[in-house]
């Protein structure tokens, strides 16, 4: 379900009296319909994923009103602190790891940003002060929580590594979940894919060109994240996303030959008993990755954001520059997610200490 438009809120009403005094009242009837064209428009933009986590936010608020018997419609300063206390205490439905009924502080910043979108879409009036004054408590809180020495949440995923690829080709026999299974982590770890973007592909997505694959990715948070990145032929044929990719297709062709067509997924589902299904979601392809790991061997559990940190480290400890890692996974230049993850690199090969002793 999409999110909610306030179409007429009290400042949205003074606006169009504004508009009426300065131009006519048929002049401010056709800017009125301009501002709805824009809120449509920017309603249609919003990424699925975005849309989702700002419902279940605002589910997470509706609680909130209901334990506490406040009204669902008031984003007062109080309301909003008493809310981020409520979630780090007690705000889940079921128990975390350790037994812990408070979200982790993360989960909280997000449902705290839904609750105050869900407020001022569905035209209640919340302040930039109320709503800085919530955030303030949130980071003092998890200060709190930091010096009691819990933490809470799952953490970072770990980064993909080269080694780990090498053990999960290793695993992946010639079956025909095998060949997607080794398909849909070399092609995803060398795009930088979110789960969401092998999921999202379509096999007239990925083309063949002499020096390996373009893949149209359309799926994504930001403008960048359309893009047409090119994966070139590996050295090692093990760990060639191109040739793991044109091995998977020949499989699939051979057991399914119906499913040839450029509309088809490029990557499907396919049951315990070999039975090929449709599209992966990005929550099979997450599965998938978790458990293409676990199944191989490698130290720690992947998710399916490990291919996508995996490839900017790698990239990093090979020498690539920003510049280029941003465009093969579609960060913006300075996306601090991305220079994130090669700090963890830096801190090693550019460390300040290294060598002194």
């Amino acid at each position: 379900m999409g999110r909610e438009i306030a179409v007429r809120t009290p400042e949205r009403a003074e606006l169009e009296a504004r508009w009426a005094q300065r131009h006519g009242i048929e002049m401010a009837g056709r800017l009125a319909d301009a501002e709805d064209f824009a809120d449509a428009v920017a309603e249609a933009i919003v990424p699925e994923n975005t849309d989702d986590t700002y419902s279940k936010g605002w589910r997470v608020w509706e609680r909130f009103c209901a334990a506490q018997d406040f009204p669902v419609t008031e984003g007062s300063r109080g309301a909003l602190v008493a809310f981020v206390a409520w979630m780090l205490r007690e705000g889940r439905q079921t128990p975390g790891p350790g037994g812990v009924l408070g979200y982790a502080p993360s989960s909280a910043g997000s449902h705290l940003t839904a609750a105050v979108v869900g407020l001022r879409e569905r035209g209640h009036e919340v302040s930039k002060d109320a709503a800085a004054e919530a955030r303030k408590a949130l980071d003092g809180l998890t200060v709190k929580l930091l010096k009691a020495k819990e933490r809470r949440g799952r953490g970072k995923a770990p980064a993909g590594t080269i080694e780990g690829l090498r053990t999960i080709a290793a695993a992946c026999d010639d079956t025909l979940t095998g060949r997607r299974d080794l398909a849909l982590v070399l092609l995803s770890f060398h795009v930088a894919g979110r789960a969401s973007e092998p999921a999202g592909l379509l096999a007239g997505d990925i083309t063949v060109h002499p020096q390996g694959l373009r893949v149209d990715i359309l799926t994504g948070k930001t403008k960048q994240s359309v893009r047409n990145p090119a994966v070139p032929y590996a050295k090692d044929p093990a760990l060639c996303p191109v040739l793991a990719w044109q091995q998977w297709r020949a499989a699939l062709h051979a057991a399914r030959p119906d499913l040839n067509s450029p509309s088809d997924p490029a990557f499907h589902a396919i049951d315990r008993w070999g039975r090929v299904g449709g599209v992966m979601s990005p929550d099979a392809v997450t599965a998938a990755v978790a458990r293409i790991s676990v199944r191989s061997g490698v130290p720690l559990r992947w998710t399916g954001h490990s291919l996508r940190s995996g490839l900017a480290t790698e990239s990093r400890k090979a020498g690539r520059d920003a510049v280029a890692i941003a465009r093969q996974g579609g960060w913006a230049p300075n996306s601090r997610p991305m220079l994130g993850y090669m700090r963890t690199v830096d801190d090693w090969e550019d460390n300040a200490s290294a060598g002194l002793a």
